[in-house]
Order: C-alpha cells, then structure tokens, then sequence
C-alpha cells in the first residue's frame, strides 16, 4: 500500500528525485509479485509435494502388509531403544523375539518391538512387514501425506515471498547508495569552502 501512495504522492511533486520515483516502482513490482507470484509458486509445490506423497502412499500400502506375530520370549530393553511407530513416549512397548508368516508364505523370526505391556510366550500382535517379510515401517497414510504437502507449499510460498523482499531490500540499498555517493560528489566540487563569508557563494 506505501507503494502506491508513494507513486502517487511523488507523480508530480517538483522535489522529486528519479530515485524516489523509481523507489516507489520497485516497491509496487515487488508487492504485486508477492501477491501474484507467491500463491502460484506455493500452488505448484504443494500439487507436485501431493502428487508425489500420494503416490508413495500407494506404493506403500501395496508394498507393506500388516502380519500376525507370535512371541517366543521377552528380550531385555536397552534404555536406547527407540521405537520409530508410536506417536507417543508413553506407549508401552517391548522387545521380544517372535516369529511371523511373510505374505509370501515364508517364516521368519527376530528381534521386534511389540505393543504388549506384559508379553508371554504365545502372544500375539500385529507388526508392518514388506511382501518378503522384513520388518517394514507403518506405511504413510493420505492425512498425513496432505499434511506433509501443505506444509511443502507454505514454505516455498514464505520463501518465494522473502526472496522477492529481500530483492526489493537489496535494490532499493543500491539506490541509496548510489544517491550518497552523488551527494558526495556534488559536495566535493563545492569545494570546502562552500557556505563559508567570503568565498563568493
């Protein structure tokens, strides 16, 4: 909005300097790109970050499978064991040695975290593996994918918007500079005596 009452204020104002004028513009440019460019920019990050999140969702979901697992016995827990699927610290887990069927047929036994407080040998409960049976993450699921994607075209948004000010920062610097510098040089041919009694100004 300074932009445009700056440009109007100085369209026929005797004291205006071309860099005050051309201050004025580079400020209206760069706010009309943040507005024009920015959404467009955060549009098309978003719709590609969506279209490619979505996809490994696919891919995941037809990858990964959910399979029963039997427990053999509980492991002892280093307190560094971190578990990567709960969404809370406060979710009991444990580690266990257990055995599962892979969607292949194939058995397979290891080292796995079960959400069992207690686990007895015989238990069962479900773990995500791939289609070999190894141990696979939770697939990502769509919410969170458009989550991911949002967060994706907000941020080249901000960005596209900060790139565009601090171009506007740096050219208006520019200017100022350059104004000093002719102030200086019109100082300089005055002489050091200007404004002095006596000197014949």
């Amino acid at each position: 909005m300074r932009a445009i009452s700056g440009l109007w204020r100085w369209r026929h104002n005797p004291l205006r300097r071309g860099t005050d004028l051309a201050e004025a513009w580079v400020a209206l440019v760069a706010l009309l790109l943040i507005l024009v460019v920015t959404p467009v920019v955060g549009s098309v990050v978003g719709g590609v970050a969506q279209d490619a999140l979505q996809e490994a969702v696919r891919e995941q979901r037809e990858s990964r499978q959910l399979v029963t697992a039997t427990v053999i016995r509980k492991l002892d827990r280093s307190p560094l064991d971190a578990d990567p699927e709960t969404s809370s610290g406060r979710e009991v887990r444990s580690r266990v040695l257990a055995d599962w069927t892979a969607p292949d047929g194939t058995t397979h036994q290891g080292s796995v975290m079960a959400a069992l407080q207690t686990p007895h040998r015989g238990d069962h409960f479900d773990i995500w593996t791939d289609l070999h049976g190894r141990i696979a993450a939770r697939p990502l699921d769509s919410a969170t994918a458009t989550t991911h994607a949002v967060l994706a075209g907000t941020g080249a948004a901000l960005l596209a918007a900060g790139l565009i000010e601090g171009t506007r920062r740096l050219a208006v610097w520019r200017m100022v500079r350059r104004r000093y510098a002719g102030w200086d040089r019109a100082w300089d041919s005055a002489g050091p005596d200007w404004g002095r009694t006596g000197t014949g100004s």
